[in-house]
């Protein structure tokens, strides 16, 4: 297979959006059959082009107008925002801009000019979003020694195996969610988007919940010891740790070899409670 080349892209995308890109399912997706009115066109999308061009708040009438746009300017990259209570202006450029992909907050000034005078700043707010899990293969740099950091190899995806296959037990079983879509999230990791009806409705505490409960790692590259377990342990634990155990043996103890040296060994030990 040939390497891929960054440099290909301003050739290679308008073959992709004009050929490969699903736009048909992509657009009944986000429309979620058009059983509210207007859902689509409430859509927010933001736009990355060439040379880290950032194009906010954009919104489209509908998937086939939205599928004309991306062919006409082919993004590097599409990021998924709420769904607000009126339609977000287009047009608003930034270049080189951070963002947070899929939750840009509202500028009030980038209203469409007609609603300027009927849309009350306090009523433009988002009212629906999916839920998001972003699994990154660097947050495993402490339990991989095939690669760190951006580098990646077949071995490292095991990991992601093992953390789908934890998440999503917990998504159903636990948290009683039916619609999951499992993506590649096209650099180095896999993305969960959860569009059951009610958990687009969702606060942001609800959301904060969800993500707590399913938060065991803690702290930064400082912190030695990130996973601290109390007793009882809790039986989203005990259930996670049977998914793991199936793989430790193969992948852990022989494919990264995590006991192969003195250092590795002392860096396990480290992790694991001095009463113990």
């Amino acid at each position: 297979m040939a390497r891929f080349e960054p440099a290909a892209l301003p050739e290679l995308l308008p073959v992709f959006y004009r050929r490969l890109f699903p736009h048909g399912p992509y657009g009944r997706w986000l429309s979620y059959g058009g059983v509210v009115k207007n859902y689509f066109q409430l859509r927010e999308f933001s736009f990355t082009l060439r040379d880290d061009v950032y194009l906010r708040f954009q919104s489209f009438g509908s998937p086939q107008e939205l599928e004309r746009e991306l062919q006409k300017i082919n993004p590097y990259k599409i990021d998924i925002g709420a769904v607000y209570s009126h339609r977000v202006s287009p047009g608003h450029r930034d270049r080189g801009s951070a963002g947070v992909p899929g939750h840009a907050e509202p500028i009030p000034s980038l209203l469409q000019p007609n609603q300027h005078n009927t849309v009350h700043l306090g009523a433009f707010q988002p009212q629906e979003k999916e839920l998001v899990f972003d699994i990154d293969m660097t947050d495993y740099d402490d339990v991989r020694t095939c690669c760190s950091s951006a580098d990646i190899c077949s071995k490292c995806w095991t990991l992601m195996t093992i953390a789908v296959r934890i998440i999503d037990r917990a998504l159903v079983e636990d948290l009683g969610v039916r619609h999951r879509l499992w993506v590649y999230s096209g650099r180095r990791g896999v993305h969960c988007w959860v569009c059951d009806d009610a958990v687009r409705k969702w606060s942001p505490a609800l959301r904060a919940a969800a993500v707590e409960y399913l938060s065991l790692v803690k702290g930064g590259a400082d912190t030695v010891k990130k996973v601290n377990l109390s007793h009882p342990v809790h039986p989203f634990i005990r259930r996670s740790v049977g998914v793991v155990e199936k793989y430790f043996e193969e992948y852990a103890l022989l494919g990264q070899d995590i006991l192969g040296s003195p250092e590795k060994w002392d860096k396990v030990l480290a992790l694991i409670p001095e009463d113990i």
